[in-house]
């Protein structure tokens, strides 16, 4: 299959190596739908969205088709095959929404995958319009506005988990076929539980009990074991979910994956860690986003509604989750004091000492005293009197 880049001309597109890389987004785009439906669409008005990852990403009006499409598409354009023995990002967003797309259209938790092509790699999905983000609610001023869009979203990803708790075979199926072998486990958590230890004493001189560490690494060969395994977008950042008349919808599948759920239950704990934007949640809105998770996700799990399990569960995920936070972020900060509440010095703060509260109310004293003296080095170190600042919403 040849792709023809002669319909680059119809779109609105900027100068140089940008308008190339539209240009050819839009070519592949054509050329995809052409094959899945056998006859010429046009596309125009192009215009690149922003986007982090790899792909160009691109909306185009439909200007003619034969047949019954959205009025606008977006269009993801690999252009750049990843070195040997790295993760292609385009094979794991293109059989993530080949996952979903397979599902009844109130379980798509995602747009609509219309066409792909593995040899152009390129992906051509719905437009879901121009939603607002997660993030755009968080950063508004209308609290009951972003806490229904937190609790929509919290209850989006336990169903997302619901429907593909039982489809890993599926996903690594569909993953040898774009270019196999699947995916293997994250050895992330394993390398963060390992060399934690060391780091703390280094830089804090925090001694850790051999009895954290090995409920941490506990934790990290449960989050690999068997259990509780469905789909994950993987990148929880809040700017990746549109918030929909439909209810909150995941973007971005450049690391989807299939990995223990409760590896993603932990950002409910300790919302969207990773993100370097990261900001606090008023109290009691992470319990109810909890709540709004479990009552989908036991629904695959009916253990998840037992509190006791789930406490349990949710104190060792989200004890991981610091460690992987505090592991990567700790050697990347600058020494010194005066971080502010928006800092990620200040958000490590808040993490640890959440850790601690959570772990007190199950009177796991070793955890709690271990999060304590890590949460006042810290603060020592890059305070003091830290707190991370609530999101603009809640303030």
């Amino acid at each position: 299959m040849t792709v023809d880049t002669s319909s680059a001309d119809d779109s609105t597109v900027g100068a140089g190596a940008e308008a190339h890389d539209i240009g050819a987004a839009v070519a592949a785009g054509e050329s995809v739908l052409a094959h899945r439906f056998g006859s010429a669409i046009r596309l125009v008005d192009a215009e690149e969205l922003a986007g982090s990852g790899p792909a160009t990403v691109v909306r185009a009006r439909v200007a003619s088709s034969p047949f019954e499409l959205p009025c606008t598409l977006v269009i993801k354009h690999y252009p750049v095959r990843p070195q040997p023995g790295m993760i292609d990002s385009f094979a794991q967003e293109a059989v993530s929404y080949q996952l979903f797309t397979a599902l009844a259209p109130e379980d798509r938790m995602c747009p609509e995958l219309l066409a792909h092509d593995g040899k152009h790699r390129v992906l051509v999905i719905d437009d879901l319009g121009s939603a607002p983000t997660l993030q755009d609610k968080l950063r508004s001023s209308d609290a009951r506005a972003a806490e229904s869009s937190l609790l929509s979203w919290a209850r989006s990803l336990g169903r997302l988990h619901a429907t593909t708790a039982s489809r890993e075979a599926d996903f690594n199926a569909l993953l040898r076929r774009l270019g196999g072998p699947a995916k293997g486990e994250d050895t992330t958590p394993v390398v963060a539980c390992a060399q934690l230890p060391a780091l703390l004493e280094e830089v804090l001189q925090v001694k850790t009990p051999e009895s954290v560490r090995q409920r941490a690494e506990r934790s990290a060969e449960y989050a690999r074991s068997s259990a509780y395994r469905a789909f994950s977008p993987a990148d929880l950042s809040p700017e990746n979910n549109l918030v929909t008349s439909s209810g909150v919808r995941f973007l971005d599948f450049e690391r989807g994956r299939v990995r223990n759920a409760l590896v993603d239950a932990a950002y409910l704990r300790l919302p969207f860690a990773a993100f370097p934007g990261a900001l606090a949640l008023p109290a009691g809105m992470s319990e109810a986003m909890v709540a709004a998770w479990r009552a989908e996700a036991a629904t695959a799990w009916p253990a998840l509604a037992d509190d006791v399990a789930l406490a349990g569960y949710l104190m060792d995920s989200q004890l991981l989750l610091v460690w992987m936070v505090t592991w990567d972020l700790l050697p990347t900060l600058p020494a010194g004091t005066g971080a502010g509440p928006l800092s990620r010095q200040a958000a490590l703060v808040s993490w640890w000492r959440e850790v601690a509260k959570h772990a007190e109310r199950l009177k796991l004293t070793d955890v709690v005293d271990h999060a304590l003296e890590v949460a006042d080095k810290l603060d020592a170190r890059f305070g003091p009197g830290l707190e991370l600042a609530l999101y603009p919403a809640f303030r």
